[in-house]
């Protein structure tokens, strides 16, 4: 004798806390637009109506970062915007997430000099890097669908009480 039989036609769904807290927050991820370089262009047309990224739950960019949980680091980050980069990931609501987009956030691709941060993982915590000189709209989907798995799949953590 199985579930359905016990309960019926009734509609109701067992799951755990986890997996629904972890689903509204996939659902509901607000992207904050930081455009460095040439990748933002890629990064808007990814918003425009072609590719569509309001079905992931995304309708607009948001410019303030207490406003948002996903930055997306598009372009390369020199050594005087760092110190704003990581002001802006501190004033964001937690949870937060970040994607590294393009060759020059994730290793500032051929520019290899002083003046620029040789990864943006050096001032923030990276979630997901995505490669490309710049990275097609269709790429930057794909990592925003393999930041949903990540979360979908992280365990709540207690702190240790001091």
């Amino acid at each position: 004798m199985g579930v359905e039989q016990k309960l019926g036609n009734m509609g109701i769904v067992t799951t755990t806390l986890e997996n629904v807290v972890n689903w509204s927050r996939t659902n509901a991820m607000w992207p904050m637009l930081f455009g460095l370089a040439c990748c933002a262009i890629e990064m808007m047309a990814a918003q425009a109506a072609h590719f569509d990224m309001s079905r992931f739950g995304m309708e607009l960019m948001r410019a303030s970062p207490r406003q948002s949980d996903l930055m997306i680091v598009a372009g390369r980050v020199s050594r005087k915007m760092a110190p704003v980069l990581r002001r802006l990931y501190d004033q964001m609501p937690e949870p937060k997430w970040v994607i590294a987009m393009g060759d020059c956030a994730s290793c500032s691709g051929v520019f290899n000099n002083y003046a620029l941060v040789q990864g943006v993982d050096e001032v923030v915590p990276v979630d997901v890097y995505l490669a490309g000189c710049p990275p097609r709209p269709e790429a930057l989907i794909h990592s925003i669908v393999t930041l949903y798995e990540k979360v979908k799949g992280e365990k709540f953590v207690e702190e240790p009480v001091k």
